[in-house]
């Protein structure tokens, strides 16, 4: 997909809601390995608008229009016996979605500080549901015992950034000369990694680097991770499955997104990449490219 919009909203709301475009792109791809593609992604535009249609009220009283707009991207990596994963990845974000349309008083600005808590809130008490969601559904369908999948989130609000996130799929921000993994991944190699005991490029947490210590449908006592972060002009946000980050290093991943034309053919060159290198898994990239429009920041 390959997509140009912006967040736009009326004049006197600029000192709280800052306007920025986007351009938007995504793929995924089986693989050379896998015999189906477990994978699920999503990027969405949500807000809410009113538009005066017969007024004799003059611009000064009442602009001819509001529109307050974000943007949800959302990656999942399935796992679990025949169709398993492929289901769970789905139903992850299928639900997510039917829990935020339920939600009747939606949040679209975190300016101040309840609107944060609230979304915050939200956003890590979704998570506990699904996961509650399919372990239900695994429980009831005996093909599906034992699926799981990852999840990450991102809703981008004006240029506000707030990230959720389970597993070992990834959230990755390009500001500048610096490109940082937002996300932390929950397995036995980071595990050892933030317990001292090992660095990356020992075999130990190399061995250990696919082995899950949390995903939806097996979250148990564990905690979503949920954060906030500010965008600045000229930010890159990439949400992507290990399809991509066990063959394409970060240091190559950083280098195609700077000199890449556009976010779609950004993201087509990291799945050919990533199947130049063999293709072992699933590969789904989505990205995210933000621009100011306000020339007074």
């Amino acid at each position: 997909m390959n997509t140009r919009d912006q967040f736009t909203s009326s004049p006197n709301l600029n000192e709280v809601w800052r306007r920025l475009a986007v351009d938007l792109g995504a793929m995924t791809h089986q693989g050379k390995v896998r015999e189906n593609n477990e994978d699920s992604y999503l990027v969405m535009k949500f807000g809410r608008s009113l538009e005066n249609m017969l007024t004799n009220l003059d611009d000064t009283v009442l602009e001819q229009s509001f529109f307050m707009n974000g943007y949800g991207l959302l990656v999942a990596d399935g796992m679990g016996g025949l169709a398993g994963g492929e289901v769970a990845s789905r139903l992850a974000l299928s639900k997510l979605i039917e829990l935020v349309i339920e939600t009747s008083d939606w949040t679209l600005s975190v300016r101040h500080r309840r609107d944060l808590s609230t979304v915050m809130e939200r956003m890590t008490e979704r998570f506990f549901q699904i996961d509650e969601f399919l372990r239900k559904e695994a429980a009831n369908d005996s093909t599906l015992q034992g699926m799981g999948t990852t999840l990450t989130v991102a809703a981008a609000m004006a240029d506000d950034l707030v990230i959720g996130h389970v597993g070992d799929s990834r959230a990755y921000l390009l500001r500048g000369h610096e490109f940082k993994q937002l996300t932390t991944d929950h397995t036995l190699a980071q595990a050892l990694i933030d317990a001292g005991v090992a660095n990356r490029d020992d075999p130990a947490s190399r061995s250990m680097r696919h082995v899950l210590t949390a995903a939806m449908g097996s979250l148990g006592k564990g905690e979503p991770q949920v954060q906030r972060f500010k965008l600045d002009d000229g930010d890159q946000l990439l949400l992507c499955t290990d399809g991509l980050t066990e063959t394409v290093d970060d240091k190559t991943i950083a280098d195609v997104l700077r000199k890449a034309k556009s976010s779609q053919s950004c993201c087509e060159e990291l799945v050919d990449l990533a199947l130049a290198g063999g293709g072992a898994d699933n590969i789904t990239v989505v990205l995210a490219h933000f621009t100011s429009l306000d020339s007074n920041r």
